[in-house]
């Protein structure tokens, strides 16, 4: 039985450092939600910093689609970890839970949301750093502190779900906490 871990949080929050770090604990596949959309994205604005056209998501949504169906047909029993910049209130960001958790569903796979939560000021100084640029991943500090303001962390509303503040906390104790909350889900499926 595989397991889809998801890891839901601001841009900036570590979901790729994290992912990255219980990869090793897990054994698990990344998918990283810029190595969804970015393959788009480049077409229109190599360096990120244009508005993007209505409708763009359409497409980015049919590529994570595309890559959901190839792992439910080559992959159905691996472990995945995906990253998910999920916004409460935001119909993209329900979707594209929905699109993996029914991935998830298909291959009799366990699902693990995780919503990582991190302070505003820690959140504005983690998204500075730029080399995210490089990954078109967003610098703009304003804008971080704008969406910390006026909206949560998207929260699926699954009994699997774990909630963690990554404020103060590393990456290697932060994936300590998943993989330990994943053997509890798999231990209680189990009894």
């Amino acid at each position: 039985m595989g397991v889809r871990i998801v890891l839901i949080g601001f841009p900036g929050v570590g979901k790729l450092t994290i992912a990255r770090e219980l990869n090793a604990m897990v054994s698990a596949k990344i998918v990283d939600n810029h190595w969804i959309n970015n393959p788009i994205l480049r077409l229109l604005d190599e360096d990120g910093t244009a508005s993007l056209p209505k409708g763009i998501w359409e497409f980015t949504g049919r590529v994570r689609q595309t890559v959901l169906d190839a792992i439910t047909a080559y992959a159905p029993s691996a472990n995945f970890i995906f990253t998910h910049a999920g916004l409460e209130g935001d119909e993209r960001s329900l979707g594209t839970f929905q699109q993996i958790a029914g991935a998830a569903e298909a291959c009799d796979a366990v699902l693990v949301p995780v919503r990582l939560l991190c302070d505003e000021e820690e959140l504005a100084r983690r998204v500075s750093n730029p080399e995210r640029r490089e990954r078109l991943k967003s610098t703009d500090v304003a804008a971080s502190r704008d969406r910390s303001r006026r909206a949560g962390v998207f929260d699926p509303l699954h009994p699997n779900t774990l909630v963690l503040d990554v404020t103060s906390a590393s990456p290697a104790k932060t994936a300590i906490a998943i993989r330990d909350h994943i053997l509890k889900v798999l231990g209680d499926l189990s009894v």
